[in-house]
């Protein structure tokens, strides 16, 4: 069995919330190369987006592996160490625990994970996408995932032999404190009660989907941990990254990307408090955006049954992707034109780990109970 495993976490930026240095970058790549020479691990790639640094892991140790999830912790300490030397923005800000209890989620890093066979029949290349975006929460992924797994207008293979019969979706109550709170629905029959619960993404998210004609087969895999859940205080969105197996019996790489070209609007952005379309962006782009227009990058790659990876394909870098960039700064154009009013920031339930719920708080004290008068009712002449 195969595990490919994806940790991300902002542990620092430079001049702010933009990029890792090129030392934190290089610090993560080394540690990996030594976590490979001594036969933890049988790959890895290293890439940021925006202030978030990504490790991408190939191994055989299975999901929520305590030495994996040590090792990326490890990394992200390092990277924090030369933050903190180099005076940059937010050093160790995902890092909330002193230390993980063998798992980094719940500590502040999100994680997804894929464990799969390898030498099945129905798999005789294994190929998958990774997803990695930054300024906007874990249900970000929401519309895109919902549409290309359901839907053919956005994926025509759904209706191929292979794929007919659908998928099964876990999505997890991401506000539920403590153990998961997850419901399983089956695609396509109930598509429209897994969009009840997704049009809501800083409630709902999807965690995992899986082949609903090949048992064991998962195609999806999404970190869907909130910060402000783990902290109990506003500690900045969550940057969400997602693992999609492709091909054959799954979607093709060109149907999995084909939402994006709608750049839908996402929560996050600027201190974490505003609607913004997300804008599909090359692998290690900082972020320079207005109000940080949150972006998403996404590399394709293969893996041997040996566990090493082949070159990465940068899925975004490419000029079909140009308008589509075009049309997000449209959007948050107008987005932005609107300031603070109605859709343009979020509700208030979530704004309330930030300070600006404090200023809120400080305007309720100073309301006053004016007692209603009966007005004299005056006849028409």
């Amino acid at each position: 069995m195969l595990t490919i495993s994806t940790i991300k976490a902002d542990v620092g930026g430079v001049g702010g919330h933009t990029r890792p240095s090129t030392r934190m970058v290089q610090a993560a790549r080394d540690e990996l190369r030594q976590a490979l020479d001594r036969g933890l691990i049988l790959d890895y790639d290293v890439t940021y987006t925006g202030d978030d640094i990504c490790l991408l892991m190939v191994h055989r140790h299975g999901n929520d592996n305590a030495e994996i999830h040590e090792l990326a912790w490890s990394v992200f300490k390092s990277a924090t160490e030369i933050a903190q030397d180099e005076g940059l923005y937010g050093a160790g800000q995902d890092l909330l625990k002193d230390a993980p209890s063998g798992n980094v989620r719940g500590a502040g890093p999100g994680a997804a994970e894929i464990t799969f066979d390898e030498t099945v029949k129905e798999r005789r290349a294994e190929s998958f996408m990774v997803f990695t975006a930054d300024k906007c929460g874990p249900g970000a992924f929401n519309f895109p995932l919902w549409a290309v797994f359901t839907s053919p207008l956005f994926c025509a293979g759904l209706m191929l032999p292979q794929l007919k019969a659908g998928f099964r979706f876990v999505a997890i109550d991401m506000e539920h404190a403590g153990g998961d709170r997850i419901i399983e629905l089956n695609t396509p029959e109930q598509h429209i009660d897994l969009a009840i619960l997704l049009r809501d993404e800083n409630r709902f998210g999807i965690k995992a989907i899986h082949s609903r004609r090949y048992k064991d087969q998962q195609v999806v895999a999404v970190s869907t941990d909130r910060l402000h859940t783990i902290a109990g205080e506003y500690k900045g969105k969550d940057d969400p990254v997602a693992i999609v197996r492709t091909q054959n019996m799954f979607p093709a790489p060109e149907e999995i990307v084909s939402p994006y070209f709608t750049a839908h609007y996402v929560a996050g952005d600027a201190r974490g408090s505003h609607h913004m379309p997300l804008m599909p962006a090359p692998i290690n782009t900082a972020i320079t955006g207005a109000y940080c227009l949150p972006i998403v990058a996404c590399q394709a790659y293969s893996v041997t049954h040996d566990g090493r990876l082949s070159e990465a394909v940068d899925v975004f870098d490419n000029p079909a992707w140009d308008s589509t960039r075009l049309k997000a700064q449209q959007k948050a154009d107008e987005m932005r034109r609107q300031g603070f009013v109605g859709p343009a920031m979020l509700p208030i339930q979530e704004l309330e780990y930030s300070a600006f719920r404090t200023s809120l708080e400080e305007l309720e004290k100073k309301f006053k109970i004016v007692e209603k008068t009966e007005a004299a009712f005056q006849p028409a002449d």
